[in-house]
């Protein structure tokens, strides 16, 4: 899990830069949120579960199988991007393959239809579980209060899973909402409610291991809240400055999931300096070859435009 953490965060970094370069439109950055989606997804049966996710998921989708070309060709718009033939937002549209189904944007529309999956998947008696995840100001719309009150009533194989950075783009939490716990609104719907710190991974590891334990037994869903941190702008097109202060930030860089788990692998005497080195030095590797991989390679063919639009005959 650590490797992996390492490998998400160089590549988001590299994502990053390319913005800045001119080559990747728009970015949201995972930064702060590897251990929540890590942690999640390796309590998850990734053979049989399903992953409604949303814009920040980054190490979600990498922990699935994405491939660093795979991401990187979304956020560049080159040929053979798997989601969408790059033509959506990066990082947007659908990856069956891999339990990825409906990325998008719009802000908490996936919630109720992670919710549908699961009626259908108790429906046929399959073995599955349906994970959602969203920020904290997905968790004010009406569709999550939807989809947390039909799931409840009907006690479907869900996990809610909120990654509360604390902003909605630049909106506080004390502005969200009058409680100062996401996961307290749970008991409200009738689900178990559990908050975590989503910067450590064996937490969100053992906290959502009992949640997909719970749904698959017929004890219906839970929610979690992973208590994170978001260390870049909302979207590269945000400047955070103008709501955020440096000592703000400064003191969010001291849960840095990373930094977090090395210490603890470390002070077990699983993980060395050495070791930690050669993890830095394999993802750059990675990320370096992704980079001149995507590009070097072509934009989508014109003639292909109509594809997947229209029905052919």
């Amino acid at each position: 899990m650590y490797r992996q953490m390492v490998l998400v965060r160089t590549l988001d970094e590299r994502i990053w830069m390319l913005n800045r370069q001119g080559k990747a439109a728009i970015v949201a950055s995972s930064q702060g949120h590897e251990a929540g989606q890590i942690g999640s997804v390796w309590a998850l049966d990734r053979s049989k579960d399903q992953f409604y996710i949303y814009y920040r998921d980054l190490a979600v989708m990498l922990t699935l199988g994405m491939t660093p070309v795979e991401i990187m060709s979304g956020f560049l718009a080159k040929e053979g991007e798997p989601l969408s033939g790059a033509r959506q937002f990066p990082t947007h549209g659908a990856y069956p393959e891999l339990g990825l189904v409906n990325l998008s944007n719009v802000v908490g529309t996936h919630i109720p239809q992670a919710v549908g999956v699961a009626l259908a998947a108790k429906m046929r008696g399959e073995d599955s579980v349906v994970i959602a995840y969203f920020g904290d100001g997905a968790s004010s719309v009406g569709d999550c209060h939807e989809a947390m009150n039909f799931a409840a009533i009907h006690k479907l194989p869900v996990v809610f899973f909120c990654e509360n950075n604390r902003y909605a783009i630049s909106v506080p939490l004390s502005k969200q909402m009058m409680v100062d716990s996401i996961a307290a609104r749970a008991e409200g719907y009738g689900m178990p409610g559990i908050e975590i710190d989503g910067c450590d991974i064996i937490a969100v590891y053992e906290a959502t291991a009992a949640a997909a334990s719970r749904a698959r037994s017929g004890g219906g869903p839970s929610f979690i809240e992973a208590q994170v941190e978001r260390y870049l702008p909302h979207t590269s097109d945000d400047d955070d400055t103008r709501y955020r202060s440096k000592e703000e930030l400064e003191e969010a860089r001291k849960r840095d999931p990373l930094i977090i788990l090395s210490a603890q692998l470390k002070e077990s005497g699983l993980l060395t300096d050495e070791i930690e080195a050669r993890f830095a030095s394999e993802a750059r590797d990675i990320v370096d070859e992704a980079t001149d991989v995507v590009e070097s390679a072509p934009y989508p063919s014109v003639e292909r435009f109509y594809a997947n639009v229209y029905a052919e005959e």
